[in-house]
């Protein structure tokens, strides 16, 4: 169970940095509510401010590099940080602002969400940003989580099947030199399989496909959940592990609201599952 006194020693936090989504689906509010269920206390950076529900991105404001950096960097100066996990960043000079913080902190482990496209389809990062990718942030990076079309912008080619995507992690991995969980929902199998790719080793977890609509969010909530693991001390497989168990029981137990306008919007459910 969590820890419940204000002043116990066993709480411990983790941060985000991450976009806010102020229909509370993803972002950092999705990364707050993750890290909150696993007992741990939440720390964010702010990159941008997103006008979005689960169906429209209408307005994305980005927050001055400069104060993102500041931000995190007090945050460091200030809690025992261990983990980072970091979401929607948008530009070029906020991924290497970013990067530029974590390079003076080797010792935090970065689980990087590499963001690129939202659900809608809608662009999250600019073109020029995925070079700072790159060169400057990922080689930085305890695990990088992307989904399928998010590794195939960084590899410039396709990626259809499970066979392509165990080679594709193998090749980010050997690029960035860390981990990497690539997540394969976006192949449309029966079974949802993410391939995990660490130290020359492959391990795969394999899920049923839920039939639920309420997928806005679930990149940004797996991320969180295993930057949780990790903070609470647990190996990298043993966090993924609990992470898709946790994104599942979400999935799985997901609600909607009915729009004045009658449009569904759906959320997850996170808060229903204990390790």
């Amino acid at each position: 169970m969590p820890p419940t006194s204000n002043n116990d020693p066993a709480m411990k936090p983790v941060m985000t940095v991450a976009g806010s989504d102020c229909s509370s689906g993803a972002g950092l509010q999705a990364d707050l509510k993750t890290f909150q269920h696993f007992g741990l206390h939440g720390l964010t950076a702010v990159t941008c401010i997103v006008s979005e529900t689960a169906h429209t991105v209408r307005r994305i404001d980005p927050v001055d590099p400069s104060m993102v950096e500041d931000q995190i960097r007090l945050m460091l100066a200030s809690f025992p940080l261990s983990v980072v996990k970091t979401g929607m960043l948008g530009s070029a000079e906020h991924v290497r602002r970013v990067a530029a913080v974590f390079r003076d902190h080797p010792e935090i482990k970065l689980v990087i969400d590499p963001v690129m496209v939202a659900s809608t389809g809608t662009s999250l990062l600019e073109p020029e940003a995925v070079t700072a990718y790159n060169s400057e942030l990922l080689p930085l990076a305890h695990v990088i989580t992307p989904n399928l079309p998010e590794a195939e912008t960084l590899l410039e080619k396709k990626i259809r099947s499970l066979t392509e995507m165990e080679a594709a992690a193998r090749e980010l991995s050997g690029a960035y030199g860390c981990a990497v969980l690539l997540k394969g929902g976006h192949l449309g199998e029966a079974a949802c399989t993410d391939l995990l790719f660490e130290n020359d080793n492959l391990h795969r977890y394999t899920s049923p496909r839920l039939n639920t609509p309420a997928s806005h969010g679930t990149g940004c909530t797996l991320a969180a959940a295993v930057a949780s693991g990790l903070a609470l001390g647990k190996n990298l497989t043993d966090s993924i592990a609990i992470a898709k168990d946790y994104l599942n029981n979400c999935l799985g137990s997901s609600y909607s609201f009915l729009s004045p306008s009658g449009q569904t919007l759906h959320a997850l459910n996170q808060g229903t599952f204990r390790v």
